[in-house]
């Protein structure tokens, strides 16, 4: 018998896996701010724990109720210097109608905990990318909102003395307030400054106006955020000057969110890229 023949392998190697440079593979940080696909049951439990992480700290801030009101007297005493002084004359028109200050005191105690979270679950589902960079605006801006309430004690114009405000949830023995009738042990009576009505529902109407499909859709995202500006001034629980307060504070969420990702939140791709 001759010898066995002996084939080479060296043409057959096995393919040796391509070197992974630090450039292609993110790092942590990087990963972590690029937009993924929200999961639901994380967001589900991050949306009720914020929520009432916002809550125990707002109603845990110091009720400083001669500071408050020594505050609401200058806040009232700068809208007049500003000739924008008019909360009381609005408390008063909108209190003569029954059937309209009744609704605007269910929709002060409602609607922005409802539409906001309606929102958060249109995002989720129509536009993934976009979701956790309109989140962080949102949740940075509350965060901002919190540091208002424990630096800047103010009490709302129901409470004021000397002026002739009415509460209206008082006076129609509606619930519209947490923090009038029976529910005000609830909730800190004395953080007006900046109001959040005003800074969900600006993030609300600016998040439907800018993704919107139908024009007559994004004009309701606009006239909700106005609605309200009415709502509360007319229900006597903040100032004109909370609502700019409130709108500061979603600029800086805004500003959190181009930081962190890049971009805005509405620039932002509609679905996120897939995972490597």
């Amino acid at each position: 018998m001759g010898e066995p023949t002996v084939t080479s392998l060296e043409g057959r190697d096995k393919a040796a896996p391509a070197p992974v440079t630090a450039g292609e593979r993110p790092g942590p940080l990087q990963r972590l701010r690029t937009p993924r696909r929200p999961r639901l049951w994380f967001e589900i439990v991050l949306i009720a724990v914020s929520y009432w992480t916002y809550s125990l700290i707002r109603n845990a801030v110091p009720e400083q109720r001669t500071e408050a009101l020594r505050n609401a007297d200058w806040i009232w005493r700068m809208e007049h210097h500003l000739g924008i002084a008019v909360e009381e004359s609005v408390n008063h028109a909108v209190n003569s109608v029954t059937w309209l200050i009744v609704g605007m005191n269910y929709y002060y105690a409602t609607l922005h905990f409802v539409l906001t979270l309606g929102v958060l679950v249109w995002l989720y589902r129509a536009h993934p990318g976009r979701y956790a960079g309109a989140r962080l605006a949102l949740f940075a801006a509350t965060a901002v909102a919190l540091v208002g309430y424990y630096l800047y004690p103010l009490a709302p114009p129901r409470l004021m003395h000397g002026n002739e405000f009415v509460d209206t949830v008082v006076v129609h023995q509606t619930w519209g307030s947490m923090a009038s009738g029976d529910l005000k042990s609830m909730s800190n009576q004395y953080a007006a400054m900046p109001s959040m009505h005003i800074g969900w529902s600006l993030w609300c109407g600016l998040t439907i106006f800018a993704l919107a499909g139908l024009p007559w859709v994004r004009l309701l995202g606009l006239l909700y955020p106005t609605v309200t500006l009415i709502v509360i001034v007319a229900t006597a629980n903040h100032f004109w000057l909370d609502a700019v307060g409130g709108f500061i504070c979603l600029a800086l969420g805004y500003t959190v969110a181009r930081i962190w990702y890049g971009a805005l939140p509405y620039a932002l791709p509609r679905q996120p890229p897939p995972r490597p």
